[in-house]
């Protein structure tokens, strides 16, 4: 170790949803242990720290939002390093390393980091580290382990380097040698100051040998004729090996109760992302009949008395609490179902061992406990393997302890993968499967994540209904299963089903608006920024629209808009429009039909194209089943409307199911039309996306 040099990096994370500064936080600690001194910043405070002037290492964790933008805290520190007068050696005495966030179901995978890898390269910095890239959609503990494993050995090469520049070093070869052999080892570094060895049994003795240890009795987790695994129950060989679990995070949040009373805050002051806006809900519509697979809802809101602006293809968020019935059990599970409504004082635990310590922005200092867990905190997120890490501590049942220490460790990886990550395990299901598990209510506020709003997509436009704003959405059902043994519903659109419920009138659906109407009920939303997916402005150009379900929403925005632009500008010239609609069946959730009649009615819409997929097929033969099906049928207007009229092409709803599906048929379009292979209509396929004229609106 080089004793005689301060080892400092420089870490800086960039986080949209809390994953970056949590995987920022485990490398901060990490590196104490180590023997380094992480400097730890959000990479929005710019004022903390200086680049320009940066002599030490630097190591960037940066998520992705959206579509492949970089974080919302990322946007000013990117526009900086984007501008265009600095010069090429601008960055040239920087090294560092960065380990990107995103999720592969989506077309620009980690564009977040990089964008700025790529940025901070053209400005002449090196890497000292090679760039790691964590896909959550397979789990990002896949790469960020490994890459987190080998930021210490390359970090320890950069000082040595430095210490030999220096003149330091006594002994280089000596040195060279050791980090020789420190390689052959990289991956497997165990280092007892990060990673405790496990004992089978209790933790009561922490020297004795691992491998001479007994595995606990599995039948304190199952019966003993249980041979599959499940969240509660492992079996051989992870039950019954060492584990490699996390350093324990230090605690450093203090939760105190007190007896005075007053007004909680409005939810809107922890919205950190603009100017939220209080607004009624006038109108709510059932789309679907009562028998379909899906509940889709339209929701009309009065933004006529705001300054709240939007153009059609715009998102906007609506801040949304968790569900009054689970917040009301986790109160139950935790003991204090009587203390809920009494305030608490939330701050930073005297003499924390953890860094920069301090109060999280989304948790008031001041508020009843109920507040915090139904407005702040996001009580449905997925535990990260910290905090499963962190509830060992506060499980009795040595069986239960066992198996968290199972789930959060490395050799539970495909474990934690399966019955955490891909069964949308949540905290109040970790609770009723551990049942001896009791954190403590500064462990929730630590490691839940902030409560996030939820954004949708506008399906009006405001010069067609001037003040109003629409949006359609699907009402998420989450079926019962193993390891959720009761069903729920989304946050966000259980909650808004269940808010405009009284409001829909039992047999028609719609709501009542006149006088002796049941009251008017109230959301908040504000403005999601960033947002490219608008019609081309020129209203010539013409533009292709895949939307099935209800992805077709921004479509209809797009639709109104256009019919009343050709209504006020009688002698512009309008560009033709194809809209390729898709949904299960004719007769249940054919959202918007009559609209679309009207639309094709009048002009406004040139071609629409449908197709049913659970609808059995005509005597005819066979139809299209799906929206990509149909586009393939249309191949040559397609392709010319792209190719030979520079026209656009939109795509909004499932990434995974669809978006994905439309892309490979617009690669096929291409490449038969064009005449080509593959590979060059991929090219022209990113082309169009880097000149904006292939656009997504897509969710996984």
């Amino acid at each position: 170790m080089c004793c005689d040099l301060k080892r400092r990096f420089l870490l800086l994370y960039a986080t949209q949803k809390g994953q970056a500064k949590a995987i920022a936080e485990e490398i901060c600690m990490q590196a104490g242990a180590r023997g380094f001194e992480a400097d730890m910043h959000c990479i929005s405070e710019m004022d903390k720290y200086n680049l320009e002037g940066e002599k030490d290492p630097v190591v960037i964790v940066i998520s992705t939002t959206g579509t492949g933008d970089p974080p919302d805290t990322a946007r000013k520190f990117v526009k900086k390093i984007q501008d265009k007068n600095l010069p090429p050696d601008h960055f040239a005495h920087l090294q560092y390393g960065l380990l990107g966030l995103g999720d592969s179901e989506y077309t620009f995978f980690c564009n977040g980091g990089k964008t700025v890898d790529r940025r901070l390269q053209e400005l002449g910095a090196q890497h000292f580290y090679d760039t790691g890239l964590a896909d959550d959609c397979v789990g990002l503990e896949l790469v960020v382990d490994p890459w987190v494993d080998g930021l210490w050995l390359a970090l320890k090469k950069v000082f040595l380097l430095q210490k030999e520049k220096e003149g330091m070093s006594n002994d280089v070869s000596a040195v060279s040698s050791t980090l020789s052999a420190a390689a052959r080892v990289g991956h497997e570094l165990n280092l007892s100051s990060e990673i405790q060895n496990l004992k089978l049994e209790d933790e009561g003795d922490a020297s004795s040998d691992v491998s001479s240890q007994k595995p606990v009795d599995i039948n304190l987790l199952a019966s003993a004729r249980d041979t599959e695994p499940s969240l509660v129950h492992s079996v051989p060989p992870i039950s019954q090996a060492a584990l490699n679990i996390p350093v324990l995070p230090p605690e450093y949040i203090e939760v105190q109760f007190q007896d005075t009373h007053g007004e909680n805050p409005h939810p809107s002051i922890l919205i950190s992302e603009g100017t939220t806006f209080k607004v009624p809900v006038t109108k709510a519509v059932q789309l679907t009949r009562e028998d379909a697979i899906k509940t889709a809802l339209l929701l009309e809101l009065d933004i006529a008395n705001t300054a709240f602006d939007y153009q059609p293809g715009d998102a906007f968020c609506v801040i949304c609490p968790n569900s009054v019935s689970e917040v009301e059990e986790l109160l139950h599970v935790l003991g204090l179902s009587e203390r809920g409504g009494r305030f608490v004082c939330v701050k930073v635990k005297e003499g924390t061992k953890k860094k920069g310590a301090s109060r999280p922005q989304h948790i008031p200092e001041r508020s009843t406990l109920k507040f915090i867990l139904t407005w702040c905190l996001e009580i449905r997120a997925i535990p990260k393997k910290a905090f499963l890490r962190a509830l060992v501590e506060y499980t009795s049942n040595a069986g239960e302890k066992r198996r968290l220490q199972e789930l959060c460790s490395r050799q539970g990886n495909s474990d934690y993968t399966r019955f955490i990550r891909e069964s949308n395990v949540c905290l109040l299901d970790l609770l009723r499967a551990f049942p001896s598990c009791k954190p403590s209510l500064n462990l929730l506020i630590e490691h839940l994540p902030k409560l996030q709003a939820r954004f949708y997509s506008v399906s009006s436009s405001n010069l067609y209904q001037p003040g109003k704003l629409s949006f359609v959405f699907n009402v998420v059902e989450f079926p019962a299963c193993p390891t959720r043994p009761v069903s729920r519903k989304g946050v966000c659109t259980g909650w808004l089903a269940e808010l405009v419920a009284p409001l829909l009138h039992p047999k028609k659906n719609i709501l009542y608006t006149k006088e002796g109407s049941p009251p008017t009920e109230e959301i908040s939303i504000f403005a999601r920024p960033n947002n490219t997916f608008h019609l081309p402005s020129d209203p010539s150009v013409p533009f292709v629209m895949v939307g099935p379900g209800t992805g077709i929403a921004p479509f209809i925005g797009f639709l109104q808009h256009r019919q009343k632009l050709r209504e006020e500008h009688t002698d512009w010239h309008f560009g033709e429009t194809w809209l390729f609609f898709g949904c299960r069946h004719h007769d249940r959730d054919y959202l918007f039909k009559d609209e679309l009649r009207c639309f094709l009615e009048n002009g406004t819409l040139t071609h629409l194209k449908v197709c049913f997929s659970r609808d059995s097929s005509t005597a005819g033969g066979a139809s299209p089943k799906y929206v990509q099906d149909v586009l393939r049928l249309y191949a040559k207007e397609v392709a010319r409307v792209l190719l030979k009229d520079s026209g656009y092409f939109y795509v909004c709803g499932d990434k995974k199911h669809m978006a994905d599906g439309v892309s490979d048929a617009v690669v096929d379009i291409l490449s038969m039309e064009m005449e080509v292979d593959k590979l060059e209509a991929m090219k022209m396929l990113a082309m169009l996306r880097e000149t904006k004229r292939y656009l997504q609106d897509v969710w996984s």
